[in-house]
């Protein structure tokens, strides 16, 4: 199983721009999963996160700007991300829990990161 980041790229503050982490391989479905996001000289942090009830939490400087979600019809995690700012610059990575079998069980997979440039 791989994940596979895409959608990165160079935007305009106040732009939009959508991550998305596909997953490959034999999957059931993507139980739960993150987004997380490494500026150069700072350390990983957790951006948003989707629980595998359904609720969504995210970093307070990013709430009310993007949205995490996922289609397990694609077996793909999304990261809408609007009105981005310069600060939001920095390499995203996508994080899965997903349920594999049977026998069913949880495996965690990362992907690799996806640069997003934000120019002032």
């Amino acid at each position: 199983v791989q994940l596979q980041a895409s959608g990165g790229g160079l935007v305009q503050a106040g732009g939009s721009l959508r991550l998305s982490c596909a997953a490959s391989g034999s999957i059931f479905s993507i139980n739960a999963g993150g987004w997380y996001r490494q500026a150069p000289g700072k350390q990983r942090e957790l951006v948003a996160a989707l629980s595998s009830g359904g609720s969504t939490d995210y970093t307070d400087s990013v709430k009310g700007r993007f949205t995490i979600s996922k289609d397990n019809a694609v077996n793909t995690l999304y990261l809408q991300m609007n009105s981005l700012k310069p600060e939001d610059t920095a390499v995203y990575y996508c994080n899965a829990e997903v349920i594999r079998g049977p026998p069913f069980r949880r495996y965690d997979y990362w992907g690799q990161g996806t640069l997003v440039t934000v120019s002032s």
